[in-house]
């Protein structure tokens, strides 16, 4: 009889599909915006499957046609005008005073949505740990995906035991897309959450490009948000080492109105259609000297996928990503980012690493309809 009754217990959970209500404060607003790209990927992926109701409370913005929108028009309003100002973490590090009032306003419209959405929600799949502090309370499962600019938060007084009394009165997994912040989250929640690192996918769109070969004139590209933190010590290696035959493109939006240097060929913003039809193609390795906090960068990995080795700055996000040597290069001066220039202009040595990244990229991340199996692990684990 225990045996009938579990079995009819599976059979239900089968036929009703998960109800997850899915929280993020960026999105895509068109067809060719970067920011918050990965959550309308997750989305997307996570909407096309039988198992899978999906409510997305975001900025409006392109959507499968199986996502249940979740914003009234007031939240829908709020959350534009918020996407037109940069979002909260950019007016926090830019308008302090600012960023704290937007802050709260969005706390105050979770809580609510929160309230309203709890009967009829199996899972609340929470993006940034900010978005999980109205959970306060509600006896609720989530999982909260995290990111590295979620350690910036994590810094402010109050926030490691305000975040632990919500995961005392939930039922928590902590989801970080890179394992390198496994252990830190471990030491402040693992007595009340369960933390399980998932990997994002990868288009297989990038899976079928071939990154240029070292030729007479090399193209070295830079796809990122124009930030000091982003581009690290990129301006200051590089004004020796790049020139009419090794050309630096820096692409993305200039955020934080830095001076660039003449030598830097910059075209701001560009669709990713082109990244991939163009630029892509046309380059043969990538380069990001970035210091900024960040989980896994998703460019990192569609770069590997597409072949391109990766001259990077040393820091976890990137060092768990890219194995010196083997992918590309890790630099700490810059003598050793000269160094690796030189090296990855070698075709032999090229060929080999574009092969080994592109190796990688299929066994450890795939493609989104991967991730999409590691996360409803994650859901049957608490359901």
């Amino acid at each position: 009889m225990l045996i009938c009754r579990f079995s009819l217990q599976v059979i239900i959970r089968v036929a009703q599909p998960y109800r997850v209500l899915m929280i993020a404060t960026s999105y895509p607003l068109s067809e060719d915006d970067w920011q918050g790209l990965f959550i309308r990927k997750i989305a997307d992926v996570m909407s096309d499957s039988d198992v899978v109701e999906l409510a997305l409370w975001a900025p409006d913005g392109p959507r499968h046609e199986q996502v249940d929108y979740a914003c009234n028009a007031s939240d829908e309003a709020w959350l534009a005008k918020l996407a037109g100002r940069g979002g909260i973490a950019h007016l926090l590090r830019t308008k302090p005073l600012t960023g704290v009032g937007l802050a709260g306003g969005l706390l105050k419209r979770l809580r609510a949505l929160y309230r309203q959405r709890l009967a009829q929600t199996d899972i609340f799949h929470i993006n940034w740990l900010q978005n999980a502090l109205p959970l306060y309370g509600m006896r609720a499962k989530a999982v909260i995906t995290i990111l590295g600019t979620d350690f910036k938060l994590l810094k402010l007084p109050g926030m490691v035991t305000a975040l632990r009394g919500v995961m005392k009165t939930n039922e928590c997994i902590l989801a970080p897309n890179a394992s390198w912040m496994r252990q830190s989250l471990e030491d402040w929640f693992g007595d009340v959450a369960t933390i399980s690192p998932v990997n994002f996918g990868i288009d297989e769109r990038w899976y079928e490009l071939e990154c240029a070969p070292p030729q007479a004139v090399n193209h070295w590209l830079c796809v990122l948000r124009v930030t000091s933190d982003k581009i690290g010590e990129l301006f200051r290696w590089g004004e020796d080492v790049f020139n009419e035959y090794n050309q630096l493109h820096l692409i993305g939006p200039n955020q934080d109105g830095l001076d660039i240097p003449s030598w830097v060929n910059f075209h701001g913003p560009v669709p990713a259609v082109d990244l991939v039809s163009s630029w892509y193609p046309d380059s043969i390795a990538y380069i990001t000297l970035s210091q900024h906090s960040e989980g896994r960068p998703q460019v990192l990995l569609e770069t590997m996928a597409a072949g391109m080795p990766v001259i990077a700055s040393n820091i976890p996000a990137h060092a768990e990503t890219i194995v010196s040597g083997e992918h590309g290069y890790l630099v700490d001066s810059a003598i050793e980012f000269r160094c690796a220039i030189e090296q990855l202009s070698d075709p032999a040595v090229h060929r080999q690493m574009s092969g080994n990244c592109r190796k990688t990229s299929r066994e450890q991340y795939g493609l989104w309809s991967d991730c999409r199996g590691r996360y409803l692990q994650l859901y049957g684990q608490l359901t």
